[in-house]
């Protein structure tokens, strides 16, 4: 498995900009999907952004305003947020899920970070 440590949350206006880091504490190249969840306050979990194999995916609400990136070298998945708005209020959880040839599949997440955007 992998441990992973999310952080870059804060305090922002709305119309501005974050960027969330989640550093595993090993590679990342050969896990299945990497993903960020976010949930607010009386709401469900909500799947945000996930990368695998190169392909990115995102719900329709942050579609064209964020953007999740991988660099292998670091070990760390990003989730830039741009046009941020109070909506997008919530805390951000950095999410890993394997299934490796050897061994059972697994899921990690990370213990995750607030961010609060105000109008």
């Amino acid at each position: 498995q992998v441990q992973l440590v999310e952080s870059g949350g804060g305090l922002v206006q709305a119309g501005g900009s974050l960027r969330l880091s989640c550093v595993a504490s090993r590679s990342i190249f050969s896990i299945a999907l990497m993903g960020w969840y976010r949930q607010a306050p009386g709401k469900q979990r909500e799947l945000v952004a996930t990368i695998a194999g190169g392909s990115t995916n995102y719900v329709d609400s942050v579609n064209g305003r964020f953007l999740i990136s991988a660099d292998n070298a670091k070990n760390t998945v990003y989730l830039q947020m741009n046009s941020l708005r109070p909506e997008d209020t919530a805390v951000y959880y950095c999410n890993a899920r394997n299934r490796p040839l050897l061994g059972s599949p697994w899921e990690e997440w990370g213990q995750g970070t607030q961010v609060t955007v105000s109008s």
